[in-house]
């Protein structure tokens, strides 16, 4: 009996009547209820999100910014999430009734924007009062588990859409400001040269009063040595203004009484000179009287001269010296003894008495003059004695006051050469300034230049850089187009093992009358194997046929991935008919088995990376992982050179299968009580 012989047998007793017709058809159908209606039902579900209803309750009052910028990021938020159709929001009003919703299943969950929350966005601007922006989420894990992580990644969207605004506008802010730093490091710059210059200048004019001080310092010490001789000059004024007032003092008793004396002195002389007037007439009428009266005429003459020369002498006129003198004339000439000799000695006595009298009267007019001036005189000695004693108290005064301004000089030396020190020292300083303020000039200006100043469109560059840092540019190599094509690689080959394991409720692995017959095990084993094949091979067509054309998937390889489709088929086949043959109806529960744990370790939906270390053997020892693999590359357009490699793994398990199957045929060719009557009805 040959292999084909065996298998059509099988086939043919499976559709010998309609009902068996019916159950190879719905065996065949298996996949599909299971693969493609859920991938049906999950094919694109966040694209249906806008059904789900979803409270937003908008409070935020707004906020004004340091720069009076009006923010109103609450509204922008809510309209930019209903513009958005990501949910059916529904404004709430109050948060109260949104939790409620929430609660009773009206809402599936609630978003709130509180009233501060423009402000906190706003509060960097502020460094004590800097808080964080909330949005308070409110979910119910009653309505829907898998829906609060779809609300966190909508959430962290939201977060990061307002971050991202709210830090452009605020690195804009920024920059912006260093424009402004900018500008003003220049002009402080241009500020530190205008200093530097003054500096210098400042140099300059306190080398100049350096030399100054120098100079004063040597004026304050000669006027020091010039006050100290103006004080001794003071001294000696003080005292021979002493000693002048002291003789003008004497000066005025002494002339207390000239007036008088003078008066006296004038009145005599004017007697002397009347009585000369006299005695000249006399002598002119008795010329001849005299020679008869020579000797008594030279008596009294003798003695007319002597009482003269005493009023004279008294009065002050003349001295006594000057009266011996006139009186030694007089005798020196006496008067002749003739008569002759004697009128010519009168004539001549005339003559002197005329001279006399001409002398008296010179004598009585000066007198007279004398008396008139002394008074004057007089007054004056007195102002003169009082001008002395002012003189000799201005003196004292000045003595008093010129050792004040010797003091005072000698204080102004002092502060000169402090003076004079501190300008040595300020030009000092003045010179360090000045050095100082030129590399305060240069240095801002290196300032100035390192710091930035971007124009407009280096500012939008770098608000974007430095609002969002990091910019995550997506690569795919290979992308899938929906959430259910995500998921088709794995449901795929989940639920073609699924349909496959049907199978083993209607097919008989190995048939009664093969083992019956004389046929080789191994003929046995193949043609027991050779319907699962076929009926899963039809599974695996139509399951590919339905979900790339019905469902949309459009693989990228889809005659390889329905090839990959009938290998799995080949292989899930070939396991399932070799452990159920192997170990009868305990195998169906093995193969139940072995679908669980390449359902946790496949990696459908996870990386199996993910899973505990003992199901990284199972995924690596069991086909449907490397399967679900291969799907992917295939789908999604990857790179194939794994897909070689998965086909001959498949190929070895399909011989693992016929293996199991072989063996199982070899031990039910021998019948045993256990065969007759097994524990389990197959």
């Amino acid at each position: 009996m040959t292999v084909l012989r065996l298998a059509r047998s099988e086939l043919k007793r499976l559709t010998g009547g309609l009902l068996p017709r019916l159950t190879i058809l719905a065996l065949a159908m298996v996949p599909l209820l299971y693969g493609a209606v859920y991938l049906y039902a999950n094919w694109d579900p966040y694209g249906k999100l806008n059904q789900i209803d979803a409270a937003l309750v908008v409070q935020d009052s707004g906020a004004t910014s340091a720069d009076g910028t009006r923010l109103e990021a609450g509204r922008k938020v809510a309209e930019s999430l209903v513009d958005g159709h990501v949910f059916n929001w529904q404004t709430v009003p109050d948060p109260a009734e949104a939790d409620q919703g929430v609660r009773s299943g009206k809402y599936a969950f609630a978003l709130k924007i509180p009233k501060d929350f423009s402000a906190n966005l706003v509060s960097p601007g502020s460094f004590d009062a800097a808080s964080q922006a909330m949005l308070n989420v409110t979910t119910n894990d009653a309505n829907n588990y898998l829906l609060g992580t779809i609300v966190d990644k909508l959430t962290t969207a939201v977060h990061s859409t307002v971050a991202t605004e709210v830090g452009e506008e605020t690195a804009n802010r920024l920059l912006t400001g260093f424009g402004t730093i900018h500008s003003r490091m220049l002009k402080a710059a241009d500020g530190a040269g205008q200093l530097a210059d003054g500096a210098a200048t400042l140099h300059d004019g306190t080398v100049t009063l350096h030399q100054g001080t120098g100079e004063l310092r040597n004026g304050a010490a000669e006027l020091h040595d010039g006050q100290l001789q103006l004080r001794d000059g003071a001294a000696t004024l003080g005292a021979g203004a002493g000693q002048l007032s002291t003789g003008l003092a004497r000066l005025t008793d002494k002339t207390a009484t000239l007036p008088a004396d003078t008066q006296r002195l004038a009145d005599g002389a004017a007697q002397v000179a009347a009585g000369n007037a006299a005695l000249n007439t006399a002598v002119q009428g008795l010329a001849g009287q005299l020679a008869a009266s020579e000797q008594a005429a030279g008596q009294a003459r003798r003695g007319l001269v002597v009482a003269s020369n005493a009023r004279l002498v008294a009065a002050g006129v003349i001295t006594p010296v000057q009266a011996e003198a006139i009186l030694a004339d007089v005798d020196a000439h006496p008067a002749p003894a003739t008569s002759t000799g004697s009128a010519a000695t009168l004539k001549t006595a005339a003559v002197q008495v005329r001279q006399l009298a001409d002398g008296s009267a010179a004598v009585s007019a000066g007198a007279a003059g004398l008396a008139g001036a002394a008074p004057a005189l007089s007054a004056a000695v007195g102002q003169a004695s009082a001008g002395a004693d002012q003189l000799a108290a201005g003196a004292s005064a000045l003595a008093a006051g010129q050792q004040n301004a010797l003091d005072g000089a000698g204080r102004l030396a002092g502060g000169a050469q402090q003076l004079d020190d501190g300008a040595a020292q300020l030009e000092s300083g003045a010179a360090a300034a000045s050095a100082g303020a030129r590399n305060l000039a240069d240095e801002l200006a290196k300032g100035a230049g390192e710091i930035p100043n971007p124009d407009d469109a280096q500012k939008g560059s770098l608000t974007k850089v430095m609002a969002d840092p990091v910019s995550v540019s997506n690569v795919s190599q290979a992308t899938a187009g929906s959430y259910g094509a995500g998921l088709a690689p794995f449901f795929l080959p989940l639920a073609l093992w699924i349909g496959i394991f049907m199978l083993v409720q209607a097919m008989r692995p190995v048939t009664q009358r093969a083992l019956a017959s004389n046929a080789p095990s191994w003929k046995i084993a193949a043609g027991g194997w050779l319907p699962f094949l076929a009926v899963s091979a039809v599974q695996a067509s139509l399951l590919t046929l339905v979900v790339d054309v019905g469902l949309g998937l459009d693989p990228a390889h889809p005659v390889l991935m329905w090839f990959l489709m009938l290998a799995a088929a080949m292989a899930f086949s070939a396991i399932i008919q070799g452990v159920v043959a192997l170990l009868g109806t305990p195998g169906k529960l093995v193969v139940l088995i072995l679908l669980v744990l390449q359902l946790v370790s496949s990696g459908g939906t996870f990386p199996w990376q993910t899973t505990p270390e003992p199901l990284h053997v199972v995924h690596r020892l069991l086909p449907m992982g490397h399967v679900v693999s291969g799907m992917r590359h295939l789908i999604y357009g990857a790179d194939l050179a794994t897909i070689v490699p998965t086909m001959l793994g498949l190929v070895g398990y399909t011989l693992l299968g016929l293996a199991m199957s072989t063996l199982a045929a070899r031990k039910r060719k021998y019948w045993t009580l256990k065969s007759l009557k097994p524990e389990i009805a197959v």
